[in-house]
């Protein structure tokens, strides 16, 4: 796979172009739950970023060797404790949030390892996910995919959740974008938005 080739891929993910765009030239990256380590190996070639990933998956692992991507096979579950602080200018979390156990402890080793740490999750609050359980069903979208017997999320959330999480917990959101369909939506964000993208650091002492 060439350079053009990875971008377009990337260009499937919008979540993941918004991510990109908050990245600074010849920064340090970690990338939890990497998967094939596209996002690396995209940010490698377009700002010479030096990155590391991180993925339990060993098809995701053998396919970030072939995109020439650093990663570490480990459970994000047992934390970050391989990691100084301050190691990285940037951690990032893409559509994995809901899916941790340990939600509270990931978000703080975050920003521990971190200067700044960018997360990316489906809304909950999406006015289709709202009407389904209304009408009874647990939500099911684009991005919430999966059925209630099979679904890996298990800590959905709302914007507001999150933003109310931050508060409670002494961080700073830095940046938001939310988006539905490939869109950024700016009116009623948590009723229109279908993924919340958030850049956030430790608040100041």
């Amino acid at each position: 796979m060439n350079g053009a080739e990875a971008r377009y891929t990337l260009t499937g993910r919008e979540d993941l172009d918004a991510v990109a765009g908050w990245i600074k030239p010849s920064a340090s990256v970690l990338d939890l739950g990497c998967g094939d380590g596209l996002l690396l190996r995209h940010l490698s070639e377009s700002r010479a970023v030096r990155g590391y990933g991180i993925e339990i998956a060993d098809e995701h692992v053998i396919a970030c060797v072939r995109n020439g991507v650093n990663v570490i096979q480990s459970n994000l579950e047992s934390g970050l404790s391989g990691f100084d602080a301050d190691s990285f200018d940037y951690v990032i979390l893409s559509q994995t949030l809901q899916t941790v156990r340990q939600t509270e402890q990931i978000l703080q080793e975050m920003l521990r390892v971190g200067r700044e740490a960018i997360v990316t999750f489906p809304n909950m609050g999406f006015w289709s996910h709202r009407l389904q359980i209304v009408l009874g069903r647990m939500p099911i979208s684009n991005s919430l995919p999966y059925q209630w017997f099979d679904t890996p999320n298990i800590h959905l959330c709302t914007i507001e959740d999150f933003e109310t999480f931050c508060a409670s917990h002494r961080i700073r959101i830095l940046e938001r974008i939310v988006m539905h369909g490939g869109q950024r939506i700016g009116t009623l964000p948590n009723l229109r938005g279908s993924l919340a993208v958030f850049r956030f650091a430790k608040a100041s002492a």
